[in-house]
């Protein structure tokens, strides 16, 4: 399915591409309309997906703050990927640039590093380096 849908998207929106990003605005807008409204799909019982659509009853609310009650400070990681910790920069992630990590020091020096629930590793003031824990996102068990 992911091959057909593939090779729908190259043959109706990037060959050829348009001369500027409103033409190939243009082009993506016309691919959409054909494609939930005009081409019957087998897996929707050869009906259209605007046929079947509804939207949720449910408000989405977006991500709630991170809260981190059981760390010592909450900071906000920079457009860089930096943690800024008492005048040191610890490279941490650009993946986690502008969210906010909790930090809790558990030894002289040494911090755990957490992004909502999940533990990312320790930082180390001195040597200004993280360690990452093994298989921080695995179950937690």
């Amino acid at each position: 399915m992911i091959g057909i849908f593939d090779g729908l998207i190259r043959s109706g929106i990037g060959s050829p591409a348009g001369a500027n990003i409103l033409q190939q605005q243009a082009k993506f807008d016309a691919f959409q309309e054909e494609f939930n409204h005009e081409r019957p799909h087998e897996a929707l019982a050869m009906k259209c997906p605007a046929e079947v659509y509804s939207a949720s009853f449910r408000l989405y609310r977006g991500i709630p703050e991170p809260h981190c009650p059981f760390h010592d400070r909450t900071v906000v990681v920079t457009s860089c990927g930096r943690l800024c910790l008492y005048n040191k920069k610890i490279n941490l992630s650009v993946s986690l640039a502008g969210q906010a990590v909790g930090v809790k020091e558990v030894d002289h020096g040494i911090w755990l590093v957490s992004f909502m629930g999940y533990d990312l590793g320790y930082i180390d003031l001195e040597e200004k380096n993280l360690q990452p824990l093994q298989n921080t996102f695995g179950p937690k068990v």
